[in-house]
């Protein structure tokens, strides 16, 4: 592995949060517990942005060429993602941050673990080619 990959990984791994995730072993076990209702709400806003996003702005497009009328896709297709956009922010202000922390230390943990992994196994090989 390339020594600048490496010197990346380690200075990651000495990081407070990497380190902290690991040490507590990180995982999705909040996820199976019944989430708030706000948090649900703000899960179906993310959903719905999802479905008014580029699959609408697609759609709108076809519309345009349809009707030859494109003034439909240059007004409306910008609109319509900005539209998406705003339901994106206000259901991740629903959902909060909370589930967002939970899996992204559990990610962390995971690839740095499995990173490190192959870092050690990279060092065994080539200490074992040296002799």
């Amino acid at each position: 592995m390339n020594r600048i990959i490496q010197k990346v990984l380690r200075k990651a791994a000495d990081t407070r949060f990497v380190q902290k995730a690991i040490a507590d072993k990180a995982d999705l076990g909040p996820f199976k517990e019944r989430p708030s209702p706000r948090a649900l709400a703000g899960i179906v806003a993310i959903g719905i942005s999802y479905i008014i996003g580029w699959p609408a702005v697609a759609l709108l497009g076809v519309i345009s060429i349809h009707l030859e009328k494109p003034m439909i896709a240059i007004i409306g297709g910008p609109l319509t993602y900005g539209l998406s956009h705003l339901v994106f922010i206000l259901g991740m202000y629903l959902a909060g941050a909370d589930y967002t922390r939970i899996f992204l230390r559990w990610a962390t943990r995971k690839t740095m673990e499995k990173l490190m992994g192959n870092l050690d196994e990279d060092s065994k090989q080539k200490s074992e080619i040296v002799k």
